[in-house]
């Protein structure tokens, strides 16, 4: 029986290995937001550079960009990074039980993310976050004795000192020593990608090598620590199996919200001033500070409604966990179907549609993988992605 069939609380699925219904559609309501966010910058080479499309500029343009930021940005690439290390316990239990050696088998997987991150990357997509899990997978087998209390305290610090490192850009912005520019150009390098993008599979493949080039000190300084904070936050909770029992924590899902919500969308607001506000590089960093301490509460808030949701609506619970378990070969297809419309690999549209429009095909392109992935989960026990890793992982064919 899948989960969300019955009106009771949906925590477990039958499925191969019992999985957590609730972890499953936190997955694939993380996998909406991704595509709503990455979409942006696939779509556009002005996106990429920082900036916002030029040949969009009306106050309805304007509304759509605020509102993915606000809402979207730098919210559900954390949660997607928290049940990764929410399911690096699961996975240490499942391999416990088993008996199973779990250091080389783990290694394994990292190793087959690594390699398909590195095609994701240089073929579809460069802000790929899967090379970024396979480093951050490292230090969480380092620290899988880690106890709840310490891994909290470690992700807490790992934000507070990124929130600490932006202040220091932006007094060194205010100084003269403005490093922004080493991460997004101006209007000429968003052209210039605009016209790689729409070329041949060499010019795409050499642009995104570039682009991989220049965010390379980005990754390692802040989104690699964003991520394994996240990640560590989820061991916790894994140590603690928040999720298998998410029902019956339902006071501490209400504080979440009533925490999260006026905090996380006040910093939202704050962040999102800054990046779309002429007020300069000092400010743009400040916001991000802000960001970086507010959007984990905001995501938290937007997951603890999720959850206190899921007993209440089967459908919901139904129409969300099939793309969660899927959810490298859609975090894959959705890139996949972007470059298709987007880049010369396809129809070419790189900067040809409005905001409103970019965000309807994420939206379209979501709803068509959840009902895709429930077809094939009808049929298959995993998907095409997760079958390949599991493949690289045990290295036998499941």
């Amino acid at each position: 029986m899948r989960a969300g069939e019955h009106g009771g609380p949906a925590t477990t699925t039958g499925l191969p290995g019992d999985r957590i219904a609730a972890v499953d559609a936190l997955r694939g309501f993380a996998l909406l937001g991704i595509v709503v966010v990455n979409i942006a910058y696939l779509a556009s080479g002005y996106r990429m550079a920082g900036l916002a499309e030029p040949g969009f500029s009306a106050p309805l343009d304007w509304g759509v960009r605020r509102a993915v930021t606000m809402l979207f940005e730098n919210k559900f690439y954390l949660l997607f990074s928290f049940l990764f290390g929410y399911s690096f316990i699961l996975q240490l239990d499942s391999a416990a039980g088993s008996g199973a050696a779990f250091v080389p088998r783990f290694l394994r997987r990292l190793a087959g993310l690594l390699l398909l991150g590195a095609a994701h990357a240089v073929l579809l997509f460069p802000g790929d976050i899967l090379i970024t899990y396979a480093v951050v997978g490292l230090v969480l087998l380092a620290a899988r004795r880690i106890t709840p209390r310490a891994a909290m305290t470690a992700a807490i610090a790992l934000t507070v000192l990124l929130a600490v490192g932006f202040i220091l850009l932006a007094v060194l912005a205010l100084l003269g020593a403005d490093a922004s520019g080493t991460i997004s150009g101006g209007a000429a390098e968003a052209a210039r990608t605009d016209r790689a993008l729409h070329g041949s599979a060499a010019m795409i493949i050499n642009e995104h090598l570039r682009e991989l080039g220049k965010i390379l000190v980005f990754r390692v300084l802040f989104q690699g620590p964003a991520v394994l904070a996240a990640c560590l936050a989820g061991l916790a909770a894994g140590k603690m199996r928040a999720l298998a029992t998410a029902s019956g924590h339902d006071a501490v899902l209400r504080r979440l919200q009533w925490t999260g919500f006026p905090v996380g969308l006040a910093g939202a607001a704050v962040a999102t001033h800054s990046t779309w506000s002429d007020g300069g590089s000092a400010y743009h960093m400040i916001g991000q500070a802000v960001d970086l301490l507010t959007a984990p509460l905001l995501a938290a808030a937007y997951a603890a409604t999720l959850l206190r949701l899921l007993p209440r609506a089967p459908r919901l619970t139904g129409m969300l966990v099939p793309p969660g378990q899927m959810a490298l070969t859609n975090y894959l297809g959705q890139s996949l179907i972007c470059s298709l419309l987007f880049t010369g690999y396809g129809l070419g549209l790189v900067d040809r549609l409005s905001p409103l429009t970019v965000v309807s095909i994420a939206v379209t392109i979501f709803m068509v993988q959840a009902c895709y992935s429930r077809v094939w989960l009808g049929r298959h026990r995993y998907g095409p992605a997760e079958w390949l890793l599991r493949w690289l992982t045990n290295l036998r064919r499941p």
